[in-house]
């Protein structure tokens, strides 16, 4: 009752019909959230049948191009009126795996637009609308390539680092207002889309591949916890690209040299 009291009554979850997305669906209907599922394709709607019959919740459902310009836009509108207190940004994998100069331009717009154009659109929506009710979350799934580049994953690397960075930005401004911020950063993990890119590139799954349920379980037992988790690791693990204790102690350090550089602005509107 105290989570759905925190992240009631809609959910909204992108990326939901498979996976991970389906997953955090799956736990977010069972506190009794109803949800917005959105996907491209995929079994979406057999996602939401298995949803109802399982948590009993209204599930309302999306079959929108998360790529598309106006992705953000289509979900907002879909959403309307309701209440919704809890963002899950799960899309974003790359499906292509090669390098930036091999593919067109359009492939890798399109890849930005679905990590941070949508994304954003969204978070920005919602994130007032919680600002306001000072309650709420935002969960951006990540990827352990936001701790640096590589060839083969030059976009994917840099919208995920962006992600990184805009979920810690977001956690600083909305944490006075009792909103959570979360980016759960992910390694390899056993999903329908990890499995069509490694028989694309002809090579085997790799070993001890998490679970989405694992995942989604995680992910929202720190949600409050933010600014990053690090799946399947100590917070203070030292062995990481960087653990979620240092990272949040960069974002403190963070506020105290804004304040520095702009001066002490207090939030004056949370009396």
């Amino acid at each position: 009752m105290e989570f759905k009291r925190l992240y009631g009554p809609w959910a909204v979850i992108a990326g939901a019909s498979e996976g991970t997305g389906r997953a955090f669906a799956r736990r977010i209907a069972a506190e009794g959230i109803s949800c917005i599922l959105i996907a491209n394709g995929g079994p979406l709607e057999e996602t939401a049948q298995a949803i109802r019959r399982e948590s009993g919740v209204e599930v309302l459902t999306g079959a929108i191009d998360l790529s598309a310009p106006d992705a953000g836009a289509r979900i907002i509108a879909l959403a309307g009126e309701r209440e919704v207190g809890l963002y899950v940004s799960n899309a974003g994998a790359d499906r292509f795996g090669d390098r930036f100069l091999d593919r067109e331009m359009d492939d890798w717009l399109a890849l930005n637009r679905i990590n941070v154009d949508t994304m954003l659109a969204c978070s920005h929506h919602f994130g007032r609308q919680m600002r306001e009710r000072r309650r709420g979350g935002i969960l951006i799934v990540n990827s352990g390539a936001c701790y640096g580049g590589g060839k083969f994953l030059a976009i994917y690397c840099a919208v995920k680092g962006f992600q990184l960075n805009f979920a810690e930005s977001l956690w600083s401004e909305l944490r006075p207002y009792g909103v959570d911020v979360l980016t759960l950063v992910l390694g390899q993990t056993d999903t329908p889309a990890y499995h069509r890119l490694q028989a694309r590139k002809g090579m085997p799954a790799g070993p001890n591949l998490a679970s989405p349920d694992a995942v989604a379980e995680e992910g929202l037992a720190y949600l409050s916890q933010g600014p990053v988790r690090n799946f399947g690791f100590d917070d203070d693990d030292t062995t990481l690209p960087s653990s979620a204790a240092v990272r949040r102690k960069n974002v403190l350090f963070m506020e105290e040299a804004i304040k520095y550089v702009f001066g002490d602005q207090p939030e004056t509107d949370l009396v």
